[in-house]
Formats: structure tokens, sequence, C-alpha cells
């Protein structure tokens, strides 16, 4: 049970994961969410969404939430009780550490408005950053707790949250846990505290093994492509035993987005010095399968393949790291043109490829057209399509 009937709660970011904890979290606490783009800061305060959530638009339009977000750290920080940070830490090819940056920045703010504020580290961390990162500031006040959210379902994803983890032993992190909680609509939730290594590793192990998973059926459906056999009846007999199941076996042209790529490269680095044979294997599959899937559309001899939106899922307006854009420069590489539809781009150009978003125009111009997720707007050219989507679903 939450001790306090309401605590002041800051959030430092918002994207995706601030975003939704902050609004979960202003139903029953006052939250202040801190970012530096005065239009993000804008839309928040006239309840509008910067990013695409249907359930974050809809809580934000017609919930009755004590939530506003500033441009003024000092305003966020000064009297809060926790400061959850949601600041990105992307991964660094040159030194395979997660670039954790941003993260300090926002704990060395904290620590001269605040110090006595609980810091809750929501961005993904490389494991053990977390008692390393106490250690350099001179403070014990710094928690991790992981968060399991699907981009354009945040908030539905901490409203029925699968588990909740706070990486600490603790009152206040029995706290903080109650708080998330008490938001959600699900009831009876797995709540987990931890060590701060051990929550850090669940994390990276989590997204690794569903990246293990993709990876798993999309070598299963090159196989079936390779050897012209039905993906589709070897996936539902596989998917029958109950041990497997069958969910998360929709074929793809591999794993992308903001954490399953940078995540498996991290928990790679950290078993530099571990004998280990899979994680490496998961992040070479998902560059096999690019090569695969580029191959096979580069062998149907197109001068020009139309991408069919750059988004990584349905509902979801985020093309970071999304895995069409490696089967972009693969075919490009091979001086192919090609050409994008994707509504929700604005510039006319995306790394040198032209954007076509009148859609009649699009789908007379291309040869082929690439698309990770079939959906019925293709059904009329449906014999240009090249896709390995089975089951017409993100997962």
């Amino acid at each position: 049970m939450v001790d306090k009937k309401q605590y002041k709660i800051a959030v430092a970011g918002t994207g995706y994961v601030g975003i939704s904890n902050g609004v979960l979290l202003a139903q029953h606490n006052e939250v202040i969410a801190l970012d530096i783009v005065k239009e993000k800061v804008d839309m928040l305060n006239n309840k509008i969404s910067p990013i695409e959530d249907k359930e974050i638009s809809e809580y934000l339009a017609t919930k009755e939430l004590n939530f506003k977000a500033t441009l003024d750290k000092y305003e966020a920080y000064k009297d809060a009780d926790f400061i959850i940070i949601a600041t990105p830490t992307d991964y660094d090819e040159v030194t395979n550490y997660f670039n954790t940056s941003l993260v300090e920045l926002v704990i060395k703010d904290v620590l001269e408005i605040n110090p006595d504020a609980t810091m809750i580290i929501k961005s993904t961390v490389p494991v053990g950053y977390t008692k390393e990162i106490n250690k350099k500031f001179n403070t014990n006040n710094i928690i991790f707790s992981p968060e399991f959210l699907r981009e354009g379902k945040a908030l539905h994803d901490n409203l029925y949250p699968s588990r909740i983890i706070v990486g600490e032993k603790s009152k206040r992190a029995e706290i903080f846990a109650n708080l998330l909680a008490q938001g959600a609509i699900k009831k009876d939730i797995d709540i987990l505290l931890t060590d701060s290594t051990e929550a850090e590793a669940v994390k990276l192990f989590s997204n690794t093994y569903l990246a293990m998973r993709v990876a798993f059926f999309n070598e299963l459906d090159s196989y079936a492509q390779s050897h012209n056999l039905d993906s589709e009846q070897i996936i539902r007999g596989v998917g029958l035993d109950p041990r497997i199941g069958t969910h998360y076996n929709n074929p793809s042209f591999g794993y992308g987005g903001y954490c399953l790529p940078k995540d498996t490269k991290q928990l790679r680095a950290n078993y530099e010095n571990v004998p280990s044979n899979i994680i490496g294997a998961i992040v070479d599959s998902n560059t096999t399968r690019k090569d695969f899937i580029a191959d096979s559309i580069i062998s149907k001899n197109p001068k020009t393949v139309g991408i069919y939106r750059l988004v990584m899922k349905s509902g979801s307006d985020n093309f970071r790291a999304s895995a069409i854009q490696g089967i972009m420069k693969r075919i490009k590489a091979k001086g192919i043109e090609v050409i994008i539809y994707e509504p929700v781009m604005k510039e006319d150009n995306f790394y040198n490829s032209k954007v076509v978003n009148d859609f009649d125009k699009f789908k007379k111009i291309s040869d082929v057209i690439v698309a990770n997720r079939f959906e019925s707007i293709l059904e009329d050219v449906k014999d240009k399509v090249y896709t390995r989507d089975i089951f017409n679903s993100d997962s």
C-alpha cells in the first residue's frame, strides 16, 4: 500500500517512457515533466501528446490528471519526492556502451537542486551502472527500475504491466513500486524488489530473449522461403507446443526500434569475458536476415523499389533504427532507386530517398513495394508487394 496520499514526482524526459510514467502517476500524484523542447512542453500543457500513443492521447484529453510540463529544471526538481530519469541512452558502437551522459546531467542537476530526492532511472543502462553511479556521485539516492513497454502502447503497458521491478530492497523502493501499481488498471500485479545490478540484467536479458525469438522465427522463415515451403504451416505447427506458444512469432525484416538493437549489443558487450555463443549470434542473425531480405528484393530486378512505411509498428510514429532502413541501404548500394511512402514524414527526402506521400503515385512508380507489415490499403497492388508478414500483426 502507498503510505502517503500524494507524492510530488518529476519526470526528466518526455519520450515514450517519460510521458507514459508521468501520465500513469499523475492520476494520484502531482507530476511535473521536464523537457528542453518548448514545442513538446506546450503540447503537453495543452493536453496534446507529442508522440503517437492512443492511450496517452486519450488520458491527457479526458482524465483528471495532476500533470504539467516545464522547461525549468528548478521548478521540476525542487520539491520532488521522486525524480524519474527517462532520457535517451543510445548505444555507442565505438565504446560498446550505452551513452549515459544525459542521465548523468540529470543526476548532477538533481544533486544541486534537491539532493534528498530519490532518483529512479528508467532509461536502459549497462549492467552494474547504478552501483557505479551512486559511488561516482557519492550518494545512495539513485535506484534503477526497468520498463517493459512497447512503442505506441507505452501507457497501455503501464496500465496492464506484466510485472513491476525496482532495483532496491527498501521501503522507498516498495513505495515507488506501489505508486506504479496504484495507477494501473490491472490488479494483482507481480512486484519484485531486487538488487540494482540484477534489475539492470533483467532488462537486458528480457529484451535479448525477445530479440532471440524474433530471430528464430525469421531464420525459420528464411529457410522456408529458400526451400519454397509455406512458413505459416510450419510456424503454426511449431507454436502448438504450449512450451513455445503461438505468440510473438510473425516473421519480419528483422528486429528494430529503440530497444532491441541496442540492448542486445550492450548485453553482448557485457559478455566480453564470459564464455557464450547465443548472445552474439542473435545480433549476427539480425544482420543476416536483412541481407537475405535485401537479396530477395534485388533478385526481382526492380528499377524502383517503394518502401511502404518506415515506422516499426502500427500505432507508432517512430522509425528510429527500424529494420527496413537496413534493407533500404542494401538495395540502394546496388544502384536501385528507392522511394518511400510514410505519411508521418513532413520532409521530401529521407537519406537521399524521395518521399512520395501521394499513395496512388507511389503505387504506380514502384516496381516492387516492400512492406514489413501488410495492410489492406495494399490489396489492389498485392502482386507488387514483397512482405514476409503472415499474421498481420506486430508480434
